[in-house]
């Protein structure tokens, strides 16, 4: 399994604390069945990661997984904030490229209101060749009420990535209506943990996986895509089912 959305470069955000957390995420994650993860940092008002930041930070963190034995690839990425996303220049931008890929980009859906403009930002986007992941719009009030609102900004160009711990129900049964909601409705394009540390935040991918049914789709969900994102491929066609 591939997972794009994690914090688990210590140290810049609200997730893994320092280098033993940042450890024992990716022994998590190996355990878990996963072999690639993308450190995702936040990018926003209360932690204004810089690209720089997060290339440095993820240069030692595989130096510390190399030391310690854990094979994990680890690749670059960024949470970014919708209003973040309008300050960084272009070059800054491509290189929060999802998975290390500079034609996606991982923006943080907000866990309140509606976001006025998302749906041109997102078709702007992709008018400059960068594809929009919102990350865990299941988790949004105006989501629970009517999953449909999402329908709008994946037919502008986004993909959606739905959060491993909805799914399964960790964090409450509003959000795993949605997530299940938007899977059935075809809006939900791939599971990732966005671990922040052991506990509910934990990775857990494999479960949602088999909260999902398991088979074609999971793995459209937790390999396919994902895959397709990291190596540059074309987006698979999502398997028949849920």
């Amino acid at each position: 399994m591939i997972d794009l959305h994690t914090h688990i470069l210590w140290g810049l955000d609200d997730g893994a604390r320092n280098p033993e957390e940042s450890l024992e995420l990716a022994r998590a994650a190996v355990a878990d069945g996963i072999e690639v993860v993308a450190a995702t940092p936040h990018v926003r008002d209360d932690f204004p990661t810089t690209a720089s930041q997060m290339e440095s930070r993820l240069t030692e963190l595989c130096s510390a997984l190399a030391g310690a034995g854990v094979e994990l690839d680890v690749r670059a990425g960024g949470e970014l904030a919708l209003d973040r996303l309008l300050l960084l220049e272009a070059e800054e931008l491509r290189r929060f490229g999802l998975g290390g890929n500079p034609e996606y980009v991982l923006l943080e859906f907000p866990y309140s209101g509606w976001p006025l403009g998302l749906a041109d930002r997102i078709f702007a986007l992709r008018g400059g060749g960068t594809t929009a992941v919102l990350a865990h719009p299941e988790r949004n009030p105006a989501v629970q009420q009517d999953p449909e609102r999402i329908r709008p900004l994946v037919d502008a160009g986004a993909l959606v990535q739905v959060t491993a711990a909805s799914v399964d129900g960790r964090l409450g049964k509003a959000s795993r209506k949605a997530a299940f909601a938007m899977l059935e409705r075809g809006l939900a394009h791939m599971l990732a943990s966005d671990a922040h540390m052991p506990g509910v935040r934990a990775v857990g991918l494999s479960a949602a996986a088999h909260a999902v049914g398991g088979g074609a789709l999971a793995d459209w969900l937790t390999h396919g895509v994902p895959a397709a994102i990291v190596s540059g491929a074309l987006i698979p066609e999502r398997p028949a089912g849920r």
